[in-house]
């Protein structure tokens, strides 16, 4: 991790603990455990206190925070480790689930990023822009530092090369792959991270036996498949987790995966079962830019 950013994760740490009335010697005082003196918080309790008072926020929908249950955000962001000094680009976050959570997170000692795709004359990509700037707009208070840019999605740019800690993808890859654009799009993650940097993906997984050309248009990916886009690009499988698994889905349904919930494509059509089998069984994978190689002494 970065220098300054390891160094901002001190400062909450100090400021939590002591309000930034603390002097060193105190400090050094109550970091040994001797004496029934507290340890100060460890980032990981930190960052779970910051993602449970933002999970509550009343700024969430209602919509939204009924789907916690499916999306799992806690234990999803944790996985990926997230912490709330990063600087954090997510991608096409569509009407802002994930920015309802990531945004006040990052408000004041970390940065998120919004990617859009350039939206063309209509379409969901425009909805999505024009509803996630508004959600923005109107509550400045949450969203007021977020950022937002624009990619073109067959050349991506998303941010200035090498400088954020992390990634986030949320059921976005299998779309990238029906446009033929997945690719350059993990390129542009590679591009976009800093070395060491992390890049989270979430998305609907299909039967590992499945061939990608008979099933790309359901939805579902081969976790092999998005493992190979991501390592084609240039970076390292590090973890992945059942988090976010489904064992109720069997991934045969006529519309895909927009038969189960939320959408429910086919309306009324067999909705107490597609309900009772709930949101889709995703992949949950955890990949890291290689850091840097240090530059071997010249020989002398």
């Amino acid at each position: 991790m970065k220098c300054h950013v390891a160094f901002g994760l001190t400062t909450l740490l100090l400021a939590a603990c002591s309000g930034n009335s603390m002097s060193a010697n105190a400090q050094v005082a109550q970091d040994q455990p001797a004496g029934g003196l507290v340890p100060p918080t460890s980032a990981s309790d930190f960052t779970a206190s910051q993602l449970d008072a933002v999970l509550a926020g009343n700024w969430r929908s209602e919509k939204n925070r009924a789907r916690d249950t499916y999306r799992h955000p806690k234990a999803t962001l944790q996985f990926f480790g997230l912490r709330p000094d990063m600087t954090v680009i997510e991608i096409t976050p569509g009407g802002g689930w994930y920015s309802e959570i990531l945004a006040p997170l990052l408000k004041d000692n970390g940065t998120y990023i919004a990617a859009l795709q350039k939206p063309a004359d209509g379409g969901e990509a425009r909805q999505d822009a024009t509803g996630l700037r508004a959600k923005f707009a109107a509550d400045t208070a949450h969203y007021g530092k977020a950022q937002i840019v624009e990619f073109d999605p067959k050349a991506p740019a998303i941010g200035k090369p090498g400088t954020a800690d992390m990634v986030l993808t949320f059921r976005n890859v299998h779309n990238w792959v029906m446009a033929d654009t997945a690719p350059v799009m993990f390129k542009a993650f590679y591009a976009a991270l800093r070395p060491g940097g992390v890049l989270g993906v979430v998305d609907h997984r299909a039967a590992d036996s499945s061939k990608l050309d008979a099933i790309k248009n359901s939805g579902y990916l081969p976790t092999s498949y998005v493992v190979k886009l991501a390592t084609d690009a240039g970076f390292k499988l590090d973890d992945e987790s059942e988090i976010n698994a489904n064992p109720k889905d069997t991934k045969d349904y006529p519309k895909g995966v927009w038969t189960l919930p939320p959408t429910l494509t086919l309306g009324d059509q067999d909705k107490a079962k597609y309900q009772a089998i709930g949101e889709s069984d995703r992949m949950t994978l955890r990949f890291v830019k290689p850091a840097a190689p240090v530059p071997a002494a010249s020989a002398r």
